[in-house]
């Protein structure tokens, strides 16, 4: 049996440049911090073979705002973890945590696609990949 893919973690210093007027990050920010989070366990999931990351769009993300941040909470940690696994899609589970008091900031749902090499039309996740999302299904 292939091996699970473990959930990614990846931490994200908050830059000055992430704030608004309000000196808190701004809600458009949070989808930065969410594709960073995104990409390194995409990377991880994939490895070196096939699929490669080019192969994978998004097609869905959702975010409720749970906390404020600002620059004082220097790093947040994205946490990604497969919720659902359908033909062609993966659904995501991606928390944004404070690292300053370990608040949850923000919670998402992403669904990526595995796509054709033109990105125009949905393809079936390979079976390897498959297999190996499916035992990481997060409880």
């Amino acid at each position: 049996m292939s091996a699970p893919i473990e959930p990614g973690r990846k931490r994200v210093a908050i830059r000055w440049r992430d704030l608004d007027g309000f000196n808190h990050v701004n809600n458009a920010v949070f989808l930065s911090y969410l594709e960073e989070g995104r990409d390194a366990w995409l990377a991880n999931a994939l490895g070196d073979g096939e699929p490669t990351m080019n192969e994978f769009v998004v097609r869905h993300i959702a975010i409720d705002f749970v906390s404020q941040l600002t620059q004082d909470d220097g790093e947040v940690e994205v946490v990604v973890e497969v919720e659902k696994v359908g033909t062609s899609s993966i659904t995501l589970r991606e928390t944004v945590t404070a690292l300053s008091d370990g608040r949850v900031a923000a919670r998402a749902t992403g669904i990526l696609v595995h796509t054709n090499p033109e990105h125009t039309a949905s393809q079936p996740l390979p079976a390897e990949l498959r297999t190996r999302l499916e035992a990481s299904i997060a409880g």
